[in-house]
């Protein structure tokens, strides 16, 4: 087994490792915190036990043994892959998975997301107190897809009360906890159940070309791939032009994806969860092309990690995809894509 080709028929290293490209901010000035990142880089010729002085590094390059563990661990998933006449199930039934996940964790088991600020400044108020308001007065909305328990929706309401939040998600009992949260209140929040494949379009909640800022946290990777197309366009559609979508997401050959044992294998790096839930693993390549082709790219990061335990002595590679893509302001940005 090899890794992909590239294509120029080049095979590239895993989305781990650190090389050309990985950082792809495509305007001036800086996105965010992961444009200075890397402060603690550990040395390729540094002493093997050295690894094990700090708990995490930065922008790390796989080793030649982590990447050959890495594609033997793939292939073995590949070989034990989910019984076929078993997958459709898992995304036809899909929200019975999320609602049931949900109904086993309240709201106590999420963290909130409060690295928002320092990752995506655009959610909040600017840093020299000015209004948050856009430039004709107009109050800013975020819409949030894949709400969950609120983990984002009211951290950012706390921190800028004058905006407004749309906030949805797949699965009913995800908003009955949203909703049931002493700090919802609909005249700065409003939640609602969306499917963001839904063939129907976009939800009968917010105007078409509206809302100022999607987020797309840990979302688009437990959908189907086969509906990314009409998921993108959703989002497309409801961004107002010049809006952004903010993303973050699992990357290829991140630690989650090679712990799957056998009969996880929905599809090429595609799986099933031990609650039913599915989850994706992205490179760069599928996010800028697959996922945001029709919009602008403002930023485009691999962010590459290593965790270490260092009392097990143990070497775990952390990969995340984070983005900024803005949909087009020219007259045409205002046509509904299908």
């Amino acid at each position: 087994m090899s890794l992909p080709p590239t294509k120029k028929g080049a095979a590239p290293k895993p989305a781990g490792t650190a090389g050309s490209g990985d950082t792809r901010a495509r305007q001036g000035g800086r996105q965010s915190a992961l444009e200075g990142f890397g402060g603690r880089v550990l040395d390729a010729a540094a002493p093997a036990e050295q690894v094990f002085e700090h708990n995490a590094w930065d922008n790390v390059e796989w080793t030649p043994e982590a990447e050959r563990t890495a594609l033997e661990k793939i292939a073995l998933q590949a070989a034990h892959p989910v019984d076929a006449g078993e997958r459709e199930r898992y995304s036809r039934d899909a929200n019975v998975f999320w609602d049931q996940f949900y109904s086993n964790h309240t709201d106590n088991f999420f963290m909130d997301r409060h690295w928002l600020k320092q990752e995506f400044p655009e959610l909040f108020k600017p840093l020299d107190g000015s209004s948050s308001a856009n430039a004709d007065g107009s109050r800013k909305t975020v819409f949030e897809i894949g709400c969950g328990a609120g983990n984002t929706a009211f951290p950012i309401l706390a921190e800028d009360p004058s905006i407004f939040v749309y906030a949805a998600d797949f699965s009913s009992t995800a908003i009955d906890v949203v909703k049931s949260s002493p700090a919802y209140d609909e005249s700065a929040i409003k939640a609602f159940v969306y499917d963001v494949t839904s063939k129907d379009g976009i939800p009968p909640e917010i105007p078409a070309n509206s809302v100022d800022i999607c987020v797309c946290i840990f979302v688009l990777s437990a959908l189907n791939p086969k509906d990314w197309d009409q998921a993108t366009a959703n989002i497309y559609n409801i961004l107002k032009p010049g809006g952004v979508c903010l993303f973050r997401d699992y990357g290829r050959y991140d630690m989650a994806q090679l712990r799957f044992k056998k009969g996880r294998m929905l599809d090429e790096n595609f799986y099933i969860r031990g609650d039913g839930t599915q989850v994706y693993f992205f490179t760069q390549e599928e996010v800028e092309t697959r996922l945001f082709g029709k919009f602008d790219i403002v930023q485009s990061v691999v962010d590459r990690r290593l965790l270490v335990n260092r009392s097990r002595q143990l070497k775990m590679y952390r990969v995340w995809m984070q983005g900024k893509f803005r949909k087009p302001s020219s007259p045409k940005a205002s046509e509904n894509i299908n």
